[in-house]
């Protein structure tokens, strides 16, 4: 993540009062979006006086650590089935490493799972995943090139419930959000895991890129309208991503960042803290 991304605004205006348009512009460059910014910015203002750069950078922190949930929601175990991940998004953001490194983090909370290579559109993600399983000792379900993904999601999961499998992971085919045939394909799978299991599938995380800003956004606003997502996961936050828009994502669509992407090694990975993110950010 671009740490400490507003220090050299906040050293610019200690003592002294801030340029809310240039304020306003450090905000949206790093990623909070509109909304959000605007939250902020009025925060600010309704603190009166002269507001300063260690002001505002308090008034930030506070305002930032009001929408983040104090706590990641536990992955529970289930008394009958496994616990069904389905993990989507568009193409390029990491997703089917982010599906291997979150089946080896379960595995190194001492959790069995299955992962399922249900991007049958790509023959590439089919290989891609298996790799990663071969790699980290983690069982993969396939089938053929182009197959039907939602009716390798529905034998997984009974493979999965009957041989007492606690999680499993579907990796499905990377979409652009636009393309409202494949955001069908998308919801049929949700569909067919739903006559299984009426609670299935449990999480619905979309893995969000953090170097495209607020197109991130724009990703997560029409994947949750199209299955109803429950959760986040932020990948490249190693590079350019300066994170605000996990703040912005939960602001206005409430759905919280569950995991989040720090390198290309599965160890890379981590559940999201919402205290350390806040630090690095600032």
């Amino acid at each position: 993540m671009a740490a400490g991304f507003f220090k050299s605004f906040i050293s610019r205006f200690t003592g002294g009062p801030v340029d809310w348009d240039e304020l306003e512009e450090t905000l949206i460059r790093a990623d909070f979006g509109v909304s959000m910014t605007t939250v902020i910015l009025k925060a600010m203002r309704a603190r009166g006086g002269e507001v300063n750069g260690e002001t505002a950078l308090q008034v930030l922190r506070e305002e930032i650590l009001k929408i983040l949930p104090t706590e990641n929601a536990p992955l529970t175990l289930l008394p009958s089935g496994p616990r069904t991940i389905l993990v989507a998004g568009v193409n390029g953001t990491g997703k089917t490493t982010s599906c291997a490194k979150l089946a080896n983090w379960l595995k190194s909370q001492n959790h069995s799972c299955l992962l399922v290579a249900a991007d049958t559109f790509r023959a590439a993600a089919i290989e891609q995943l298996c790799a990663w399983g071969a790699k980290l000792g983690i069982e993969v379900i396939r089938s053929q090139y182009q197959g039907d993904a939602a009716a390798l999601c529905h034998d997984a999961w009974n493979s999965a419930r009957r041989r007492n499998i606690e999680f499993l992971l579907c990796d499905t085919a990377g979409r652009l959000h636009t393309k409202s045939n494949l955001m069908q394909e998308l919801a049929k799978v949700v569909r067919i895991l739903g006559k299984q299991d009426a609670t299935a599938p449990h999480e619905k995380w979309i893995v969000l890129d953090a170097s495209t800003g607020s197109n991130a956004l724009v990703q997560a606003r029409e994947f949750h309208k199209a299955i109803g997502l429950t959760g986040v996961i932020l990948t490249k936050l190693d590079g350019s991503g300066k994170g605000g828009i996990a703040i912005a994502i939960q602001h206005e669509l409430g759905i919280p960042t569950r995991f989040i992407g720090t390198g290309e090694k599965e160890t890379d990975f981590a559940p999201f803290d919402r205290d350390r993110f806040v630090e690095s950010l600032l």
